[in-house]
């Protein structure tokens, strides 16, 4: 009887319309052939929604043409191109490939996302194999413990039953499910998940030893997860590469560290003692003398996962590689913020790729590989960012490691020597081909500096200082050769390539935003998100930038219609709700704009922007008491904001009330009382 209920409820709640799809892609009509996109909606099983992960936007139709190869690359952040999945290893192998092969046509879709594991990307397999691939590329590990159901998550929390994990993912899946989930989200179950997405600061108290029991459940799940991606593609016909995947080593220092357990306050006392003699005399630049000083220490406490990069570094100065290799494997191994994938996860990934051994299942060593193309085998700054995204010339690597297996596999399926002798592009012509211009690694850089080194657990970083310092004068560095040559020559390779491959929605999309931010012009940033649309007409991506260009333009309705698309096909864009609110106030409807920021205040509680816009609405109103509130509210998220203090004091002057009588929402004094006296 209760089955019979629940599949009531569930046909009733289908027929009704509640819900969303929870697959990963959606129906999309593109012409008179139906395709299938990406649902922007499909990680909503996994995270909570406000900050659920997404794909990038792809389309494929939904049965394939005769003369195609399909290659669903599946993954995580690296896998998708973070930090701009423009320039993935997915894009740079499907020019390889289309290159080396024009009488086919090779299509590569790109179907990762950040933050995400393989409890995630089982189910991502399981629902592409319905579309006829003929190969998956599968590189992951990165998040097995900070991505849902690991031990240093902030999202599902560890299980160690394997089977509830996924039935809880498949309810999910349902109507009921989502019913369920529905009304325990209304009743106020799991408040303490993240409002807002913070990256990799949202895991800073979520700390997990090499020694701490909860990784063996973590092993035991990836291993049966990537055996179940195998038997997915092996069924389906299709051919699977397992990528072992890479980290930096040389240049990444741990995130955090830990005592071993059980240590005496004595022996701390001691070994701080030797560890903060041996960084003096590293910083004084004897090598040598650290090293032994850092042996010291090590043969009191040898769990320390800085300690091991010091050595490392010390090692690494003065030519001894191959004990600095085993010193940075350590400091990897031994960091309790586990974003990076430590050795026993490479060594499962080899294990299921090679046993059973088949005809469709490869292994393709990443690591081996990044070793092989690095000084003294040390990965680093040459091939990655941080410390797992690629650099383009590592996206490149992989990308051609990846074209010479595909070669292999075709080669073996033909009669003919079609597939044989094909070569690669070489990296810079796989660069011009994507349009990996100037503008695009001042674009790049920017991003790893501020949305990475810039922000915590990366300020916590050894030697953080030197490297955002050498960061920030490269940057300066490709900021000045964008002169007004520069930038129009750029504009005519974007436009070149585009009439090439009219349909490659990175090429428009990099345009728009180039044509947007280098060139002030926004009528040819908006015809070519326009086109993206045409291309990608599910996706609410084209349509957000749409909107900003219509903002600049002053056609304020045209962009609210824009807008209102947006938020019906993503609810939870707190983006979208802002600029909805700007535009309404332009418009002169400051009760619509209020509403709309209020969403987005909901949506991104600790963004100052739209508490900004609702101070000033107030204000021009003459309410004063709210609007005050709504500044000291702004304040206590950017204590620091001189223009929140500034507007704030404005308020009180209004009000004729003395500047020191200025306290935050918590009753505290905010600290800018002028002194003794003050009015």
């Amino acid at each position: 009887m209760p089955l019979v209920f629940i599949g009531f409820l569930e046909a009733g709640l289908r027929v009704g319309g509640y819900g969303h799809p929870t697959g990963v892609t959606i129906p999309c009509d593109i012409g008179q052939a139906p395709h299938r996109g990406d649902n922007v909606r499909f990680a909503w099983r996994f995270f909570p929604r406000n900050i659920a992960q997404e794909f990038d936007p792809f389309v494929f139709a939904a049965t394939k043409p005769a003369g195609t190869y399909r290659i669903f690359v599946l993954g995580a952040s690296a896998a998708q191109g973070t930090p701009d999945p423009a320039y993935s290893f997915g894009r740079i192998l499907e020019v390889m490939l289309n290159g080396a092969h024009p009488d086919m046509d090779f299509e590569v879709t790109v179907a990762a996302m950040p933050a995400v594991n393989s409890h995630v990307v089982i189910e991502i397999a399981r629902d592409l194999v319905k579309y006829d691939p003929d190969l998956f590329v599968v590189y992951l590990g990165n998040n097995e413990v900070v991505g849902p159901y690991g031990p240093g998550t902030v999202f599902s929390p560890l299980s160690p039953y394997l089977p509830l994990i996924r039935a809880g993912i498949r309810l999910r899946a349902t109507r009921t499910g989502q019913l369920m989930a529905g009304v325990v989200s209304r009743l106020g179950a799991g408040s303490d998940a993240p409002k807002t997405w913070r990256g990799l600061e949202m895991f800073l108290d979520r700390r997990v030893s090499a020694d701490d029991p909860r990784l063996g459940t973590v092993y035991a799940h990836f291993r049966q997860n990537l055996r179940g991606i195998r038997r997915v593609a092996v069924r389906s016909g299709a051919h699977v590469v397992f990528c072992t995947v890479g980290s930096n080593l040389k240049d990444c220092p741990p995130f955090a560290s830990a005592h071993r357990a059980h240590l005496t306050e004595a022996e701390k006392a001691s070994w701080a003692v030797l560890y903060e003699r041996a960084v003096g005399r590293e910083r004084d630049g004897d090598y040598s003398e650290a090293i032994e000083g850092y042996l010291a220490a090590a043969r009191i406490d040898d769990r320390f996962a800085d300690l091991h990069y010091r050595l490392g570094r010390c090692y690494w100065l003065i030519g001894e590689h191959a004990k600095a290799r085993d010193r940075f494997q350590s400091a990897r191994d031994l960091d309790t913020l586990r974003f990076r994938p430590d050795r026993r996860i490479n060594e499962i990934i080899r294990d299921v790729a090679t046993e059973p051994r088949s005809e469709t299942v490869r292994l393709l060593d990443v690591e081996a590989l990044f070793r092989a193309h690095s000084p003294f085998g040390l990965p680093g700054r040459e091939v990655f960012h941080e410390h797992v995204h690629l650099t383009f010339h590592g996206n490149y690597l992989l990308a051609r490691a990846i074209f010479e297996t595909v070669e292999q596999i075709r080669s073996q399926k033909m009669d003919t020597s079609q597939a044989e002798g094909a070569s690669a592009l070489t990296e810079s012509g796989c660069a011009d081909r994507l349009a990996y211009n100037a503008w695009a690694r001042y674009n790049v850089l920017y991003k790893v500096l501020n949305y990475y080194l810039h922000r915590p657990p990366f300020t916590h970083q050894l030697y953080h200082d030197e490297q955002v310092a050498a960061s920030a004068k490269e940057l300066s560095a490709r900021e000045a050769a964008l002169t007004a040559e520069a930038r129009r020559q750029i504009a005519g390779q974007y436009r070149a390539l585009i009439e090439q491959t009219p349909s490659d929605i990175w090429l428009r999309l990099r345009y728009a935003e180039f044509s947007s931010v280098q060139m002030n012009d926004e009528r040819t940033a908006l015809q070519q998100c326009r086109d993206v649309l045409s291309l990608v007409p599910h996706s609410y991506k084209p349509r957000l930038l749409a909107a900003l260009s219509l903002g600049r333009l002053h056609r304020f309705r045209e962009a609210v219609e824009h807008l209102q698309h947006v938020v019906r096909l993503k609810p939870t864009c707190g983006q979208a709700f802002y600029l909805l609110g700007t535009a309404c106030q332009m418009e002169g409807q400051a009760d619509k704009a209020l509403a709309h920021y209020g969403q987005a205040i909901k949506l991104r509680p600790d963004g100052i922007d739209a508490r900004r816009q609702v101070a000033e609405i107030l204000l021009a109103r003459g309410e004063l008491a709210r609007a005050e509130r709504v500044l000291r509210e702004a304040l206590l998220i950017a204590p620091d904001d001189p223009g929140l203090s500034e507007r704030l004091d404005a308020v009180l002057r209004q009000q004729g009330r003395p500047r020191d009588a200025r306290r935050l929402p918590d009753g505290t004094s905010d600290g800018t009382a002028n002194g003794p006296g003050a009015r």
